[in-house]
């Protein structure tokens, strides 16, 4: 089918940084709060809003909303810090964007980022003009798994669940992708394609958007 928006996960799937967001959280976690807790545990709690994060590695109630406002803020800055001289779409994206663009094709962002990080990226990369819809942490109550980031995306841009494309690199982005009817596409900048075995909605995994072609 001639599918007619495409919904963009942030991190990991426009940009290659999730190393950088998984060192800055580990930095975090284990030096600054003494967590228990091993790189590669790290990596598989980043989904989902900071302080759900923080939540499920501590426990609700450990740390005051102030706190965790706090320490999300700090996350941020370093991984700021870290990744900006080496920030760059992957690699055809580019392209791929004005591709879609020049076919009519709606485009949103549906990241479990907040409005700090989506601004990072938007303007050092000057893509804003793709992305009339923004859908952030702070714009649903639900973040994924739950589908409500890519429903709401859709409702905005106009476009039934089912004509939507979700380009993710998480499992649990791609099980929300699925629990919304859309099909997704995998960028492997951080996950196997064996760790998405128990999903369906997959059109197909990629590194890269050179060789893409869903038009």
């Amino acid at each position: 089918m001639e599918y007619q928006a495409y919904l963009f996960d942030l991190n990991g799937t426009i940009i290659d940084d999730m190393q950088f967001h998984a060192r800055a959280w580990y930095d975090i976690l284990t030096n600054d709060l003494k967590a228990d807790i091993t790189f590669e545990e790290t990596v598989l709690q980043m989904y989902g809003k900071n302080q759900e994060l923080l939540e499920r590695v501590f426990g609700k109630g450990y740390f005051t909303q102030e706190q965790m406002n706090k320490l999300s803020m700090e996350k941020e800055q370093r991984y700021q810090a870290e990744y900006k001289a080496h920030m760059k779409l992957i690699d055809g994206l580019g392209d791929y964007l004005e591709k879609a663009k020049s076919k009519g094709i709606k485009m949103a962002i549906g990241s479990a980022a907040i409005p700090f990080n989506i601004d990072f990226i938007l303007d050092n990369l000057h893509i804003r003009e793709y992305f009339p819809v923004i859908v952030s942490a702070n714009d649903v109550a639900l973040s994924k798994p739950h589908p409500e980031t890519f429903l709401k995306g859709a409702e905005l841009l106009g476009v039934s669940p089912s004509a939507c494309v979700v380009f993710e690199d998480a499992p649990k982005g791609v099980e929300a992708a699925q629990s919304a009817n859309m099909k997704s596409v995998v960028l492997t900048t951080l996950h196997e394609p064996a760790d998405f075995n128990t999903y369906s909605n997959i059109l197909t995994f990629t590194d890269n958007y050179q060789n893409l072609n869903l038009f």
